[in-house]
This record gives C-alpha cells, structure tokens and sequence, in this order.
C-alpha cells in the first residue's frame, strides 16, 4: 500500500516532505516524482546518493586487468621474434587496453543504471501519470502509521489525496 499527494508547485511539494519529515519518516522512505528537475527545492537531494561511480572504476579497472592479460598472454603464447625488439609490445597494446577499459566502464554503468532505476521491473512501484503533466508526487510507500502520513499531506493545501 502506497499513500501519496500530487502537487503543483515546487513549494507545495517542499512542504509537504517537510510535514512528513516532521511525523518521523525518515528521507529514505519518502518518494518525490517530478516530470522536471527541481534542483532549486532541497526535496531534489533526497536519495541523491549512488554508488555508480565507484562500480564504474570498479569495471573500466576489470576490462583494464582483462586487457592486458589478454595481450600479454597473447603474444606471450606466440612469439614473433622482430630483432632485438620485446616480445610483449606495450604501445601498441594499450589501444586494446584502452578500448576495453572504456568498454568495462561502460557495461558496468549501463548495468547500474537499470538495475537502480528498476527498469527491469513490470509495475512502478509508485506512480501516478499525473506526474507527466506537470504534477509533483510526494508520498510513502508502506508506511507504518498510514493515518499519520495522510494528516501530513492533507495538511498542504493545494495537493491531491491518494492511496494505491
């Protein structure tokens, strides 16, 4: 079950996060949809935080390590002797190196993206298509004290009560 309110303005929407902060929901249980960003409104950082960066290093570092074991391994396996030249060529290794880098890096980003975005799921969880035409949606979903959420956001005037 899902409670939550739609509002038009950015100020309403602030509001009504604050009024739910207030009763003791924690930041993390509160959910703010807009079709826009709202960069301008402190509920815009709510949930802000991720991890992708540092899953992104973690596989441009993978497809780094992959590379060059592939190359070295490579022309380890077959050696072409070219005078007094190295068997294992650095320089020309590192365009593979980087392409696989970048492709690692790259995987593991998409990889975080629909997995944090719930692209993969059927349903929203919380969602009303109100929200495409200009609609900001604050609400809760599973709260524990359900008649506490609903007085909060029923307490902004402005917004549209509903229940999922």
């Amino acid at each position: 079950m899902a409670v939550y309110a739609l509002y038009d303005t950015g100020e309403s929407a602030q509001r009504a996060v604050n009024a739910l902060r207030t009763t003791g929901i924690a930041d993390a249980d509160i959910a703010v949809i807009s079709s826009e960003p709202m960069e301008d409104y402190e509920f815009s950082a709510i949930n802000h935080r991720t991890l992708i960066w540092y899953i992104a290093s973690a596989g441009g570092f993978v497809g780094l390590a992959f590379a060059t074991w592939l190359t070295r391994m490579t022309e380890v396996a077959w050696p072409l002797q070219t005078g007094n030249m190295p068997i294992v060529a650095w320089w020309p290794n590192l365009i593979v190196m980087f392409e696989l880098t970048m492709l690692g890096g790259i995987l593991s980003a998409v990889a975080t993206l629909i997995v944090t975005g719930g692209l993969g799921r059927k349903v929203p969880e919380l969602y009303d298509p109100d929200v495409t035409n200009g609609k900001i949606l604050v609400g809760v979903e599973q709260p524990r004290d359900t008649a506490a959420v609903e007085r909060a956001l029923r307490s902004i005037p402005g917004g549209e009560f509903k229940t999922v």
